[in-house]
């Protein structure tokens, strides 16, 4: 495993950060997840990504019932909130000084630790002041109850409004988590150059495109039995978006560039997004312990200039770049 620096901090994560969205608590059992973590820390991952409202806050406890007994000084467990939880009550959501610190509270209670080492806002909340949620984050911090923070899926402008927030308040944010993937490439022109300017790094979530970029679905041809796109927990409508023949067709013209630098389409897509500086981590999630093994080979994998241009070429139209889609795909209001 190799290590980099989340934002202008000086703390360090593992290339790879292990995810359980759509996973526990869900998609697989508690002893497969349990699996999952221990090949994850074998493989030598450090860090560990949840959030309160996955499986409705069940996922934090599996991953802290797998984490119980490790050393938690050699661990990064990160955790997020904005998205309705529990009863999902009008309190329940969104980034109020109520609902942040009621859940840290129960997201440290689910996780089994006194502190997390980031704490995320899952998403922008256009109905409570900045000012407030920024003031929120920075108690949570001085109370010893998180170290950073983060967010995900905010935008630029977004990140430029909260950064000199965060330093007024003697806080630091370090950290954006946007979707990002040799389809979906719509922070780079925009939440990359802000983030950078800011001292922010990205740590990025569906790095294989949802299973996509492993080859798996082929065009004209039905989902495999028991794959994302056929889980109807949620998973099959995250991975609709790429499930175009169009696009399908487009990923099959990546197996002889992966074949010849000896990497599975997996890796080749994992490698891909740690190419670009600013990219601190990279999320995988699985299903089976030999997912993790196989994720973890990206490490240290050099693409050079003429590999990501032959990708490039490989791919064509298909790939999106829009950054206005990160502002698209959020919520306009709370969701309730």
């Amino acid at each position: 495993m190799e290590f980099r620096y989340l934002g202008n901090s000086g703390l360090k994560i593992s290339e790879i950060t292990y995810g359980n969205w759509l996973t526990h608590g869900s998609q697989v059992d508690q002893d497969t997840a349990t699996a999952c973590v221990r090949a994850a820390l074998d493989a030598g991952i450090t860090t560990f990504d949840t959030a309160d409202v996955y499986a409705n806050t069940i996922a934090e406890s599996v991953l802290g019932d797998a984490l119980a007994g490790e050393r938690r000084e050699s661990l990064e467990i990160f955790t997020k909130v904005y998205w309705p939880t529990g009863p999902k009550g009008h309190n329940d959501v969104g980034l109020s000084r109520k609902h942040i610190l009621e859940s840290i509270n129960g997201s440290l209670k689910r996780l089994r630790t006194e502190y997390v080492d980031l704490y995320q806002a899952h998403r922008y909340d256009t109905e409570t002041p900045l000012e407030e949620t920024m003031q929120a984050f920075a108690d949570v911090v001085r109370s010893g109850k998180a170290l950073y923070i983060g967010v995900s899926e905010w935008t630029a402008d977004q990140l430029r409004a909260a950064a000199p927030l965060a330093k007024e308040l003697g806080v630091q944010l370090i950290s954006s988590q946007p979707q990002y993937s040799m389809l979906w490439r719509v922070i780079e022109d925009e939440v990359v150059p802000a983030s950078a300017e800011l001292g922010l790094s990205q740590i990025v979530w569906s790095p294989v495109a949802q299973g996509v970029l492993t080859g798996k679905y082929l065009p004209g041809q039905p989902a495999p039995a028991g794959s994302r796109a056929t889980d109807e927990k949620g998973g099959s409508s995250m991975v609709s978006r790429f499930m175009t023949d169009e696009i399908l067709t487009a990923v099959q013209n990546l197996r002889p560039i992966a074949e010849q630098l000896d990497l599975s389409m997996a890796q080749l897509a994992v490698a891909w997004v740690l190419q670009n500086p600013n990219v601190a981590s990279a999320i995988i999630g699985a299903s089976r312990p030999e997912q993790v093994h196989e994720n973890v080979g990206a490490v240290g994998v050099t693409l050079d200039a003429d590999v990501m241009a032959a990708i490039d070429a490989a791919l064509g139209d298909v790939v999106q770049r829009d950054p206005a889609l990160t502002a698209a795909n959020a919520p306009a209001g709370r969701p309730v």
